[in-house]
């Protein structure tokens, strides 16, 4: 039976209005024509992967229990959100509660229920659920306002307060303008005649403030394109294959091969992510060798991908920056692109390390800060993990969640400063902001390499980590905030913390809507309880965090690379628009919470795209059970 999830009391249109919900039944009110129910049903066999829209007529009956009043059927193909899913709405007419309505006949516009519906009622169909026992009581018709619309139209006020208020000031300037006469130019053009000085002296300040203001002025900061390293399918990992070959080293005990069963069961990933080729070896071929070998492949095939797409040549790039956390070989990473490109001997190479999967946006500010500096320059960012020689073959617990977790992936970001870039470009970076909770001891330690009793080197995640992420993260948006959030949302923001502190005053801290600041999210995809996080501390949709769900589900955590595996999810949907905002949000060791800010230049086409989505994307979003039982 579908289960009804709702916010509670709603209105629906001009008269419809919610009064009563169960787990799959709504009493809806019309103040005219009187009381109806609406019913959720099982969608039939023969529904599933249509895609039809219909709906028949309402029509009220005179008196009775008429039983069928309308039945509204709606589908929704599969490669659309997993929050909509099949199924059939119905409307029933209750045992009269007063005196029958008159006959009526009332039209219901084929797409207006479906349109409504996602707004006030979201539903799944879920197995083996078939409850009525009541979800949310009658509601009082005083609560019925809608208080989404009461805040948008408080946001829309304060928004455009500004340009209100400068309606009178405008109004009385243009009076003036409007009352001078051909004798007051002639006035005025004498009196400047006869004080040159001050005309030389006023045109010199004008020009000293604008050559100020357009030397201060930041350069502007281009992202031309990115490109993600889809590994070949021979190195696909199906979760059977990790559990097997787990056991097939002879290291783990049962107990915590059965742990490792249970973290992969609840963990979000899927059937095609990666492994290094070294890992199907048995044993596993563990060498700086192999960990070479697996930094070349990824590092290379997403470098190679994004010359090709961007046209830019190895001798233009001007700064390279490297970011690997746990692999860190002399020769550098930076060096060895560097040899293997043939740059340039004067530039500006960095590599860094041990900074964790928020590494990546460390990368993108520190790019953006020598584009600040170097003009004309272009920045290649790449951004990786090494798996080869970062697993932990021991038995300790904390150590053993990352083995789960990671696989392969790198990312490269071609990164300019060149005004002429402007036009084929496709994202400009409007804000970076880090924040690092490295004083805090619980903090440091949270996320933390060193060896088991054993004298196995792994990593070890912190009981404390999902506290300590949650922390960081509201430090960050601290920052943020005021540079993102509408005027709207800084005010309510203020009032709650100034009712909250000086008042005195019990009230929850208020949670500035970042929906209206942003379009798109792209969170870190490190594990499902960091996205349930991130999901429940912004109050995010389903769709917001659909990109990161997929990009674990498919990839893994790729560590700093997974932002961007995200952002070439959504366009690969076609969901980027020129203007549209996005935030990526990624989390590390120390503990760092990093955010960066992009704007699109231009509606990015998915048919022209190439990305490591686009061969499979129709077949995505899939719905991701919270437990998925691994068959070994």
């Amino acid at each position: 039976m579908s289960r009804l999830l709702s916010r509670g009391s709603s209105k629906i249109g001009s008269c419809w209005v919610i009064l009563e919900m169960r787990s799959n039944r709504i009493m809806l009110m019309n103040s005219t024509y009187g009381y109806f129910y609406m019913e959720v049903v099982e969608p039939s066999a023969e529904h599933l992967g249509a895609q039809a829209c219909t709906a028949d007529h309402l029509l009220l009956p005179p008196k009775g229990n008429a039983q069928h009043v309308c039945q509204r059927t709606f589908y929704q193909p599969s490669n659309t959100s997993p929050a909509y899913e099949t199924g059939t709405v119905a409307f029933h007419s209750p045992p009269p509660i007063k005196a029958s309505p008159p006959r009526l006949f009332f039209y219901l516009k084929p797409d207006l229920l479906f349109a409504l519906l996602p707004s006030w009622a979201k539903f799944a169909v879920m197995s083996g659920e078939n409850s009525d026992s009541p979800q949310v009581s009658a509601v009082p018709l005083q609560h019925t306002v809608n208080l989404k619309l009461v805040k948008l139209g408080y946001h829309y006020l304060i928004s455009y307060s500004l340009y209100l208020l400068l309606l009178p000031a405008l109004a009385v300037v243009s009076t003036r303008l409007a009352s001078l006469t051909f004798g007051d130019l002639l006035l005025l053009r004498d009196s400047l005649r006869s004080n040159p000085a001050t005309l030389v002296l006023c045109s010199a300040l004008m020009v000293f403030l604008a050559t100020l203001l357009f030397m201060k002025r930041p350069r502007p900061v281009y992202l031309v394109d990115f490109a993600c390293y889809k590994p070949s399918s021979a190195l696909k990992c199906t979760r059977e294959f990790f559990v097997e070959h787990s056991a097939r080293t002879g290291i783990f005990t049962d107990d915590n091969l059965a742990f490792q069963k249970k973290i992969l069961e609840r963990s979000g990933l899927g059937q095609s992510t990666y492994f290094p080729e070294a890992m199907f070896e048995t044993p596993p071929k563990l060498c700086m060798a192999e960990a070479r070998k697996e930094a070349e492949m990824v590092m290379f095939g997403a470098i190679d991908e994004l010359l090709q797409k961007t046209g830019v040549k190895a001798k233009d790039i001007d700064i390279l920056i490297v970011n690997c956390s746990l692999f860190n070989p002399t020769p550098s990473l930076s060096a060895m692109v560097v040899n293997h490109y043939k740059l340039r001997g004067n530039i500006q190479s960095y590599n860094l390390g041990g900074m964790g999967c928020s590494a990546g946006l460390i990368s993108i500010d520190l790019a953006k800060q020598l584009l600040q500096v170097h003009r004309n320059s272009n920045a290649l960012v790449v951004s990786t993990e090494n798996i080869t020689l970062n697993w932990y073959f021991g038995n300790n617990r904390s150590m053993l969640v990352p083995n789960c977790l990671f696989r392969v992936g790198c990312s490269a970001v071609l990164l300019t400063n060149r005004s002429a870039a402007h036009r084929r470009s496709k994202y400009q970076l409007i804000h970076t902001v880090r924040t690092h909770k490295g004083a805090d001891e619980s903090s440091y330690n949270c996320v933390f390499q060193h060896e088991d009793d054993e004298g196995k080197v792994g990593v070890a995640l912190s009981k404390d980590l999902m506290k300590v992420a949650g922390d960081a993260l509201k430090a960050n948006i601290t920052a943020l905030g005021p540079l993102v959030l509408p005027l709207s949302e800084q005010l309510l923001f203020v009032f709650n913390l100034v009712a909250r502190r000086a008042l005195r005053m019990r009230i929850p801290s208020y949670i500035p809507d970042f929906k209206l600041a942003f379009e798109h999210f792209c969170v870190h995809a490190g594990g499902r309880a960091v996205l349930d996080e991130v999901e429940k501390s912004l109050e995010l949709t389903d769709r917001h965090m659909e990109p990161s769900r997929m990009t674990l589900y498919r990839f893994g955590n790729t560590s700093s690379s997974s932002l961007w595996y995200e952002l070439a999810y959504s366009e690969a949907k076609g969901r980027i628009k020129k203007g549209d905002r996005t935030w990526q949000i990624a989390f590390g060791s120390g503990f760092k919470c990093n955010s960066a800010v992009w704007r699109a230049l231009r509606t990015i086409n998915p048919a022209k795209e190439k990305n490591p989505w686009m061969e499979e994307i129709h077949e995505f979003p899939v719905r991701v059970p919270r437990v998925e039982a691994v068959r070994t």
